[in-house]
This record gives C-alpha cells, structure tokens and sequence, in this order.
C-alpha cells in the first residue's frame, strides 16, 4: 500500500493494519521529511489518545492529515508503532 498527497509518497508498506476502514502504516515507512508535530490530540474510547501530524509537501500544508497512538490501549495493540491518513490523503495499492 502506498499513502499519497500532493505528488509525493508520503508512506509505503506492504504491512499495513485496516482498523475502521484506515490503513495504519508502520512508522518506520513514513518519511519523516513530510512530517510535522502537532499539538491536537483527540481520544477513541477503546484505542486511546491519538496525536497527529501536520503534512507538508512542496510548501503546502495538510494540518493534522496523519495520525497515531503513542500508546495505544489493549483492544488496539495491533496499530502500535503505526501511523494512519486522512484529509485528502490517497492510500492504494502500489
């Protein structure tokens, strides 16, 4: 699977895990580079608190477009380590 926005490859993995129809890219198939912190957090009852990247390509931003759980709890274990997309953000197959 490949995540996409505004022409560059934002992450690509063939081991991504689908929960609530996302994919969830290991970490270590993003590339940083297009990566930004930010401070918005948001809470799932039965994952956790995510936190989130902003997006940025070419000088366009794509605020909070990727997602995680830094700790994720017990009934989610399996997206540990793994970052999600949204907000415009194409994910297919390679």
């Amino acid at each position: 699977m490949k995540a996409t926005w505004n022409g560059a490859v934002i992450a690509q993995s063939p081991d991504t895990v689908v929960v609530e129809g996302n994919h969830y890219f290991p970490a270590d198939s993003v590339n940083p580079a297009y990566l930004r912190p930010s401070v918005t957090h948001t809470t799932c009852p039965w994952k956790g608190e995510a936190s989130y990247h902003t997006l940025v390509v070419n000088g366009q931003e794509n605020p909070d477009a990727a997602w995680y759980y830094p700790t994720p709890k017990d009934a989610a274990r399996q997206i540990a380590g793994r970052v999600a997309f949204w907000k415009g953000v194409q994910v297919s197959e390679d």
